[in-house]
């Protein structure tokens, strides 16, 4: 967290040198700023310090804002979004890091978006399959993780392909595989690393949609979230989200929206 607090100066330099009271109360009503991690998003959150804490992209900028407010910083880990989302209603988190999506939306307001990760399909090496707008027909069914935020769009926009759902990444590659299935979707970058278990495919050029990671936090939290988004401009503006990105190395996965 001190690193990522080193860094975090070149955004909090420019910016007011104290938050006001009552927004600090309003966000970090425990006294500390609890962030939200999706801790299975390798590109958001690297890994972890020798303590044990989160290190990466979405722990930094949440020990940033922590910082503009004034308060320590406090991670709290999810091995799954859709757990993370559902939490939103109960006092457990003040800010979360995640992909930005109307299905999460209903108990919190999502900021612009920092960074997006571009999603696109894998599919068998035999496929006629050539591009992402090809898979959207009758007769392709595609295999996607179930509450994702790439396969939350697809429901929402998929015309004529059929969507199968399921639960876990790796349970995902299975059943595509075992199946026979003709479109696999995912994060470019995770299926590029997870290509070993999927022997026999390949991945579409382009994308079928990018997953907009932003900071969101409760409804209600009305001058909360003013500093909050104002914050998440700042970091894109300042050059804090592209010199985080370096120093975890994503720069070349990751692209920051205008």
């Amino acid at each position: 967290m001190r690193r990522a607090a080193v860094l975090a100066q070149q955004v909090l330099a420019a910016s007011p040198c104290a938050a006001p009271p009552e927004v600090v109360k309003e966000m970090a009503p425990t006294g500390k700023l609890r962030v939200a991690l999706n801790m299975r998003n390798q590109l958001l959150v690297s890994g972890k310090s020798a303590s044990g804490e989160p290190e990466g992209l979405a722990p930094s900028m949440g020990a940033a804002f922590a910082e503009k407010l004034g308060v320590p910083v406090e991670y709290i880990q999810y091995d799954s979004v859709p757990k993370l989302a559902d939490d939103a209603v109960e006092d457990k988190w003040d800010v979360a890091m995640i992909g930005a999506d109307p299905d999460r939306a209903e108990h919190v307001e999502f900021t612009a978006p920092y960074c997006q990760i571009e999603a696109t399909y894998a599919v068998p090496t035999t496929s006629g399959l050539r591009t992402c707008a090809e898979v959207d027909k009758e007769g392709v069914r595609i295999a996607g993780c179930a509450g994702a935020a790439y396969v939350l769009w697809l429901e929402r926009n998929l015309k004529h392909a059929k969507l199968e759902k399921v639960e876990g990444h790796d349970e995902t590659y299975e059943y595509f595989s075992e199946n026979g299935i003709e479109a696999l979707a995912g994060l470019r970058s995770k299926l590029k690393k997870d290509g070993a278990k999927r022997p026999g495919t390949r991945l579409l050029p382009g994308k079928f949609m990018a997953v907009e990671q932003a900071a969101c936090t409760k409804k209600g939290r009305v001058q909360g979230f003013k500093m909050l988004s104002e914050f998440i401009e700042e970091a894109k503006t300042s050059g804090l989200v592209k010199q985080l990105m370096q120093k975890y190395k994503v720069d070349k996965d990751l692209t920051i929206p205008s």
